[in-house]
């Protein structure tokens, strides 16, 4: 009987201490929705699984995340959503899923410009909107600025993907901050008329249309000139083509950010807190922006060598926010002067 005794408070005592273990093993996680492609972060959520022992689970999807963690609600796994665009991680505070993500590591790391003013989201990198031109057909110093872009001159050689693509609706969000609804109206009037075809395709397909001649300006995103140069079967495209830092004479370059927001029922705050700050250090940083030829948002931190290459320039300072509230009447402006028609 004592020795059954034993062996079943034995077998209890294992039980309380596997459950102990469990519980402890199931906390020591983050839960992390990213509109990002795994490849791009997975190299450093490795790194933080190796510094703290916590372990990043990851769900990846191209869009509806945000509806998802919504219909979730209370119960929702989520702790984190990585997403790029101001537009898109502004959908998340708007749809109120996000609750503040406060930390003096962060405010240390991150330029304000970069961070939400109500502390909902904050950007881990940086891309520019760029102006790529012909090495052939358009001189270097020909065009210097977006409001280039209305030039008539360059009537039936521009290129452009979808107005309603959310890194051009952050772009002619911006203009508006910076010259007015009617002033940018018809700005975006005068691009559609130089346009050299109706908006279609990704930022590499601009790339892609200006080696071939289709036009001899495009816009696009930065990155994806890194990505065609690091690619043996579209790098032959891109080396037609030069990169241009708009408005170095002014305000400085448009850019957006990739960035995350703590989520409302985030059931592993702490460690999500811990992610976060930790892709804001310097190590994490270099290996982010390097990945997909994007830029630190961490002051100080060495870019690729690649995106080195394509020299520095000045960016423009105004605040996400800024662009993010005008981004509904860069919507209508779109839709007004019939852009994608």
């Amino acid at each position: 009987m004592i020795s059954l005794r034993k062996t079943v408070y034995g077998l209890v005592a294992i039980a309380i201490g596997l459950s102990a273990v469990q519980a402890a093993s199931a906390a020591e996680e983050v839960n992390v929705y990213s509109l990002r492609q795994p490849f791009l972060i997975k190299p450093m959520f490795k790194r933080f699984t190796e510094e703290t022992g916590i372990r990043v689970n990851t769900l990846y999807s191209q869009s509806g995340l945000v509806e998802r963690i919504k219909h979730e609600g209370r119960n929702s796994p989520a702790d984190l959503l990585l997403t790029v665009d101001i537009g898109r991680i502004q959908d998340a505070v708007d749809a109120d899923i996000a609750q503040p993500i406060q930390s003096n590591i962060l405010d240390a790391n991150i330029p304000a410009q970069f961070r939400d003013e109500s502390h909902l989201w904050v950007g881990l990198t940086t891309r520019a909107r760029v102006i790529y031109t012909s090495l052939d057909r358009v001189a270097a110093d020909a065009i210097g600025s977006y409001e280039d872009l209305a030039d008539p001159k360059w009537k039936g050689r521009v290129c452009v993907r979808s107005g309603m693509h959310v890194y051009n609706i952050a772009l002619i969000a911006s203009m508006i901050a910076h010259h007015g609804q009617e002033d940018a109206k018809a700005w975006l009037t005068a691009v559609k008329d130089n346009l050299a075809r109706k908006p279609q395709g990704a930022d590499t397909d601009q790339i892609e249309a200006v080696s071939q001649g289709v036009c001899d300006i495009a816009l696009g995103n930065s990155y994806y000139y890194g990505k065609m140069l690091d690619d043996p079967n579209k790098a032959p495209a891109a080396k037609k083509v030069r990169i241009v830092f708009p408005n170095q004479a002014d305000r400085g370059t448009h850019v957006n950010i990739s960035g995350v927001a703590l989520m409302k029922n985030a059931p592993n705050k702490d460690n999500a807190l811990k992610l976060v700050e930790f892709l804001s250090n310097d190590e994490a940083q270099h290996m982010y922006a390097d990945i997909n030829f994007e830029y630190p948002v961490k002051p100080g931190v060495a870019w690729s060598e690649m995106v080195q290459s394509w020299g520095t320039f000045r960016h423009d300072a105004l605040s996400l926010n800024a662009i993010a509230a005008n981004r509904s009447a860069a919507i209508r402006l779109i839709d007004e002067v019939g852009f994608n028609e």
